[in-house]
């Protein structure tokens, strides 16, 4: 190895020397992430206002005596615990994922001798050797090489692997991505030949520190659903501990009644605490990642789901998320013709084309790590198995490298039976042409033929063959009489799913923007294929660093090809589109991805190809791999959402009445109607509602029909709320109406049995009517919903108990009633949402007639 190399008089550092430099330096890894206690994760966690309620609600049951609420409340409190705790350990592995992919073992010379040590043991000036399937263990330049190709995809996103050339006499470091550069890169991988470089970075100086630096620096952006029900229930929480102070001074003085001031007072504190929210959304996010997972995408950040229904742009990396990553033939040329592959139904070749095939398989490795290599022989033997032109029993007898000075390799071969020497070349189109000494009018036809390959955005190399009489080999490729054979074009293929999928984010209103580490040719030709819009739009990398902040927020808005993007890039565009508004999600799965899959609100890994750094670093991972399942997300995300919101207006509602009826005989002085007991068996039926039957709600049917919700909409906005009040406010003069008529009339006893069951069926009313805004209850009962008559039909045996039950009768202070008054309740109960219903009515023909 190091004679090949001319490196025998290297003696490298000695073990003192780099002993010395760890002890500088540190060692050659990133640091891991800061590892939080458990204490630490559960006081933040504490620290959110929806668990103060949810702790706050269980206390008031237990200092009431109700242990199984109580215990139900806390319960959950330790559940939600336990899932961030679990989210919060995952996150913290993305510097470690990074960190071991970073340091892999490395062989270097020591005191003159080739040594194989930890990766993390490398040193800035350590020389190391690279051979074919090893990971560079450091930043490093090249000192010798011999037909190094090295797949820098972890840094630049591109499966083709880049030639590397020795230094010249300045050793610096260049950007990754570059063809013929000396410069190879931690975390990379050598694919084909072998080579020298000495260390110049190590750890967090390398470019796989600075992408772990950004991921350190960058911080995970609550979404807006969390924001809005942080200050909800701040300010619902206030406004209940005021008026239950209230409540319990103005009883306890005007009535002289301390204790059962102090029992109105917690009662009308429960009827206003909103303890459903947390519960909903921990419910509401819990299914949505059950329900997301059956579309085979699992999820890293529960709050993403809600935000995923929101996307306005989708940031698609191109190489393994809209293509394979796999490079394949794609279109071959003899002297005269071309030849289309179709890489489903090509399984033979015509004749006049196999010695092209059979010449370029000979001119790659036996068993290749590169890709083109890699599908030049899965090509091979697909179309020629049945030939005499695949020759596994063949000798390679010499080997001529590309050279810096020709971009052309050579094979030499011998059969076990033949006299002379065979030689397959391949290479850029231009130095086969030159190892051929075509004659100039050949040459331009050569060059017209590549034009028209190139512009189907193919990857093209050259293919020539020669013969040679046993005899000392010449030292060069041009001492042998070379025959050009054509061109093979390789490409890398989009995903079958990819346009399809493209097209329905069209029509949900997502826009979608197309990144990548390709040339533009490559990546205009992509976004054809894909029916990405405005598809000769391009920003590239260089002319994306020329600009301001404030210059590329404004490009941004009508480009959706940005190509020769580097991983910095790929971040300012993300924080550019987010500066307009924009909800962004950002899909990907290398390395140089996860800073802006970290920063972008919904981040989306590729879980099949995705590296451990990406996943990490992401909110969603596709399973398989599968465009099309972002949309089943996002069309997940916004069913979500619009349960979600149909839940809360149905909070809103059910607790305007129950307030009522807890404040206004507190105010009037007549008698109580509501005690803690009565609202506790309320939230049996609130619960249960809110959380599971609207979350079992369907998609309406035109989820994906509609624009993105504006990021500047809340869930909980003046519409919504107003609308929801309003229904409460109906509901609670319709109750406080049997109420009152019924109190003059029959008593205090009946007076509040007949005004709770009415409150009931009006719960249960609520629940019908505010399963559609747009659809009336009696459309919705067409759509199924098993959940919803379990709640109903437990609601309604709850009541007969407590109607007929005695004990219950006795602790609930009720009387039983007869059948007439049990119909007149329903009767009332029901014409309280009647009006919503020609409401929607109402709604619905406006629209039509438009």
């Amino acid at each position: 190895m190091a004679n090949e190399l001319d490196i025998e008089k290297i003696k490298g550092l000695s073990q003192e020397e780099a002993a010395l430099k760890i002890r500088e330096e540190g060692y050659n890894e990133l640091p891991s992430a800061d590892k939080r206690s458990v204490l630490t994760i559960v006081l933040e966690v504490v620290r959110e206002p929806m668990f103060l309620l949810l702790i706050a609600c269980g206390i008031i049951y237990l200092v009431l005596g109700d242990l199984e609420e109580a215990l139900m409340l806390l319960g959950f409190v330790f559940v939600i615990m336990g899932i961030t705790f679990y989210q919060e350990r995952k996150t913290e592995r993305t510097l470690d994922a990074l960190r071991d992919l970073s340091s892999p073992r490395a062989l270097v010379i020591r005191d003159g001798h080739e040594e194989r040590i930890a990766g993390r043991d490398v040193v800035t000036g350590d020389i190391i050797i690279l051979k074919e399937g090893d990971r560079v263990p450091a930043d490093a330049v090249i000192l010798s090489c011999t037909n190094l190709l090295v797949n820098e995809s972890l840094l630049t996103g591109e499966s083709v692997p880049v030639r590397k050339v020795q230094c010249g006499e300045v050793m610096e470091m260049h950007p990754p991505g570059g063809d013929g550069l000396p410069s190879v890169y931690s975390g990379t991988l050598v694919v084909q030949g072998q080579g020298a470089a000495q260390v110049m970075s190590t750890g967090l100086n390398t470019e796989m520190g600075h992408i772990g630096k950004r991921l350190q620096t960058l911080e995970t952006e609550d979404t807006s659903l969390q924001k809005e029900t942080r200050i909800l229930v701040r300010n619902f929480a206030l406004v209940g501990v005021f008026l239950c102070a209230v409540v319990v001074v103005i009883y306890g003085f005007t009535r002289t009644d301390w204790l059962n001031g102090f029992l109105a007072g917690i009662t009308l504190a429960m009827a206003i605490l909103p303890e459903e929210f947390p519960v909903v959304l921990t419910i509401f996010l819990a299914l949505g990642a059950w329900r997301i997972s059956q579309k085979k995408v699992l999820t890293r950040r529960s709050h993403a789901i809600q935000a995923l229904g929101s996307t306005t742009a989708l940031c698609v990396d191109k190489t393994g998320t809209l293509t394979l990553n796999q490079m394949s033939v794609a279109k071959i040329m003899n002297e005269n013709d071309f030849y289309q592959v179709d890489p489903i139904k090509t399984y033979h070749l015509p004749g006049e084309f196999h010695e092209l095939i059979e010449f370029s398989i000979l001119a790659s490795q036996r068993d290749p790590f590169d890709p083109m290599e890699k599908s030049l022989k899965e090509f091979g033997n697909q179309t020629l198995h049945k030939t005499e032109h695949l020759h596994e029993d063949w000798h390679l007898v010499h080997e001529y490298p590309l050279s810096q000075e020709l971009l052309a390799m050579s094979h030499v071969w011998q059969s076990h039976d033949g006299e002379d020497y065979i030689i397959a070349a391949k290479g850029a189109p231009e130095a086969v042409a030159d190892l051929c000494h075509l004659p100039p009018d050949k040459i331009d036809k050569l060059f017209q033929q590549i034009s028209t390959m190139a512009s189907d955005g193919l990857r093209i190399i050259g293919v020539a063959r020669a013969y040679f009489k046993k005899a000392d080999l010449p030292g060069k490729q041009h001492d042998f009489n070379f025959e050009f054979l054509g061109l093979v074009g390789f490409m890398d293929p989009v995903r079958e799913e990819v346009p399809q999928a493209v097209q329905e984010c069209y029509q949900a209103g997502i826009r979608v923007v197309m990144i990548t580490g390709d040339y533009p040719g490559t990546a205009k030709n992509i976004a054809k294929k894909i029916g990405l819009k405005k598809p000769d739009k391009v920003i590239t990398g260089d002319e994306l660093e020329k600009m301001d902040d404030d210059t590329l927020s404004e490009r941004v808005k009508d480009v959706n090809i940005f190509a020769r993007m580097v991983p910095e890039m790929k971040l300012r565009l993300v924080e550019a589109l987010k500066s307009n508004g924009e909800i962004v999600s950002m899909t990907g799965d290398g390395v140089n991805d996860a800073p802006a899959l970290k920063s972008a609100q919904i981040g989306i890994s590729m879980g099949g190809r995705g590296t451990d750094v990406a996943r990490e670093a992401s909110s969603l991972v596709l399973l398989e791999d599968d465009f099309s399942s972002i949309v089943a997300a996002v069309k997940m995300g916004r069913r979500i959402y619009d349960n979600l919101k149909k839940a809360v207006a149905y909070i809103f509602a059910v607790h305007v009445p129950i307030i009522g009826m807890s404040l206004l005989p507190v105010v009037f002085q007549w008698p109580l109607v509501l005690f803690p007991v009565q609202i506790v068996f309320l939230e049996l039926i609130i619960d249960p509602a809110c959380s599971v039957v609207f979350e079992a709600e369907p998609a309406e049917k035109n989820v994906m029909n509609r624009p993105p919700r504006n990021s500047s909409e809340t869930l909980f906005n003046r519409e919504t709320i107003g609308m929801s009040i309003l229904q409460g406010i109906v509901v609670l003069l319709v109750v406080l109406t049997v109420y009152l008529l019924s109190l003059n009339a029959q008593g205090v006893a009946s007076a509040r049995t007949l005004s709770y069951t009415t409150l009931i069926f009006a719960n249960l009313a609520l629940i019908l009517t505010n399963r559609s805004w747009s659809r009336t209850i009696i459309q919705t009962l067409r759509s199924p919903n098993k959940a919803l008559w379990w709640v109903i039909g437990g609601a309604l045996l709850f009541l007969a108990m407590v109607l007929y039950f005695p004990p219950l009768q006795q602790l609930f202070q009720f009387c039983p009633l007869s059948l007439e008054e049990i119909l007149i309740c329903f009767f009332a109960g029901f014409v309280s949402v009647i009006w919503f219903e020609g409401f929607k009515w109402w709604k619905n023909s406006m629209k039509n007639k438009l």
